[in-house]
């Protein structure tokens, strides 16, 4: 359930957006840092154009090529359970390049890999760094950001990792056209399926070298007190208004004599912050939904209904596209109407959408190898199905998810709060994408636990979800939604 917290008692302290000296500034900060999107979603859909290559290259079945796939997402969960707390230590910035280097080195690896288990050891390390960067963008942008604008800034990050997304496809299909097949030689003999993944290391250097160019978060430099750098970067938003007043507020909710840990997010009675929960749930719904087994597996998944190679690699860019289109859309939206309105526009959109794939799907009729049979119009309405539920997901589910956890959790928490949530997401993703290849000759039942999860995912952000619209990140330091099993109320509670 949504509530407003106590009103800050220093209304002269509230930052409005006229605060800011420059809106560019903090567009183009939160531009950089969510180049991290960028990777993360080229580097999950990479595979895409891969699957069939690597399955036959290295004669693997069904389990293996789902482990292989989904490894990544084991580095993720790896990854964005450990970046918070070193962002903690070594800033900001300094993890944003770690992820550029884990990139690099997971596109070289990948692309000379001479065996499955080498494929998936890289395809872990590219996860680490997917992983890490789930993490750092949407925090390093909540904090860098004008509470009227957060919202849309945010969503940067959702719009970079669609963008890497429909990158990724759209050079995979022109890599697969040059060498007349992904499974084809290229360049240097190489097939095309392993320049997919040596491409990436392009954008790596890219985001690697524009670290360099973006400061430090204000709120890490007053955690670590480097209040004189913190003053200056904060100078370059903010102006000098406000200035002195706003590093007090930023201290007062980081005030503490210990050293930020795990212990953080556990309430002084026993157990934890019912935010933390919260976010955990707002994760796994977003990846229990199947969004990525569209992205994943949509070349075998149109293939399987009759369409071409080529012409399944086509309906993946353009569902591609449709995602990049739909998240402008929530850009435009998320700070009208608001974050929880757009969960459950995009829950009851995503619930028709998967609930009539599965009806379609269980219907089919199974040709000899398994795979299902889609004949006349119910392959058009699957197809059109599929991508509605696209256009559910990208303006709603894909980009508010990242934004809520950027700015839902506490200074003193924020880190590694959104850590744990974003490793629980990465596992759910796991958990999702290793058991596809299983389930392709029973897609009906896939579909229908799929839109059952997006029912699910519009009652627990009904009864659970919080509207943050244009509050401080400071203002979050006093609102913790505590656990209601027993009372079935949102309580508010000091952290």
């Amino acid at each position: 359930m949504a509530g407003q917290g106590p009103p800050v008692d220093d209304s002269a302290s509230a930052i409005t957006d006229e605060d800011f000296s420059s809106g560019r500034t903090a567009v183009r900060i939160a531009a950089v840092a969510a180049l991290g999107g960028l990777l993360f979603g080229y580097d999950s859909a990479v595979i895409n154009g891969a699957v069939d290559s690597i399955q036959e290259d290295f004669g693997i079945g069904n389990a293996e090529l789902g482990f292989a796939v989904a490894s990544a997402l084991l580095g993720a969960a790896a990854g964005a359970m450990t970046a918070g707390r070193i962002a903690d230590k070594i800033g900001r910035i300094a993890v944003m390049k770690i992820a550029a280097v884990l990139f690099f080195i997971s596109a070289f690896g990948t692309g000379f890999a001479h065996e499955v288990w080498t494929v998936v050891l890289f395809r872990i390390v590219g996860g680490i760094g997917v992983g890490v960067a789930s993490v750092i963008a949407p925090a390093y942008i909540a904090e860098t950001s004008p509470p009227g604008i957060r919202g849309r800034l945010g969503s940067l990050q959702q719009l970079a990792i669609v963008s890497g997304i429909f990158l990724s496809f759209a050079v995979n299909y022109l890599l697969q056209w040059l060498a007349g097949g992904p499974n084809e030689p290229l360049w240097f003999g190489l097939d095309a399926w392993r320049w997919m993944f040596l491409v990436m290391a392009v954008p790596a250097v890219v985001y690697g070298l524009l670290a360099f160019t973006i400061p430090e978060s204000p709120r890490y430099l007053v955690a670590s007190h480097q209040i004189p750098e913190a003053r200056r970067v904060l100078s370059t938003l903010l102006g000098q208004k406000n200035l002195e007043i706003t590093i007090t507020r930023i201290r007062d909710t980081l005030e503490r004599e210990d050293k930020p840990s795990w212990r953080d997010m556990r309430k002084p009675t026993g157990g934890i912050y019912g935010i933390v929960w919260v976010g955990l749930g707002l994760s796994v719904f977003q990846q229990f939904v199947g969004i990525n087994v569209i992205f994943y597996y949509s070349n075998v998944l149109w293939q399987a209904v009759g369409f071409s190679a080529d012409d399944s690699a086509i309906f993946t860019v353009i569902t591609s596209v449709i995602n990049v289109l739909t998240t402008l859309i929530a850009i435009a939206l998320i700070d009208k109407i608001g974050r929880k309105p757009l969960l459950l526009i995009g829950s009851s959109g995503m619930a028709i959408t998967l609930i009539t794939m599965a009806i379609i799907f269980g219907n089919a009729t199974l040709n000899p190898d398994g795979t299902p049979s889609l004949p006349g119009a119910s392959g058009t309405i699957a197809l059109i199905a599929a991508n509605l539920f696209v256009v559910a997901f990208g303006m709603s589910w894909g980009p508010v998810v990242w934004v809520l956890l950027g700015e839902m959790f506490p200074n003193r928490i924020r880190a590694a709060a959104l850590g744990l949530a974003a490793a629980g997401q990465w596992a759910a993703n796991w958990l999702i994408t290793v058991t596809f290849p299983g389930l392709r000759e029973h897609l009906g039942l896939a579909y229908g636990f799929y839109g059952l999860c997006a029912v699910l995912s519009g009652l627990f952000v009904w009864r659970w979800v919080m509207e943050t619209k244009g509050m401080d990140l400071e203002d979050m330091h006093g609102q913790i939604v505590a656990d209601s099993k027993t009372t079935g109320e949102k309580n508010v509670t000091n952290l």
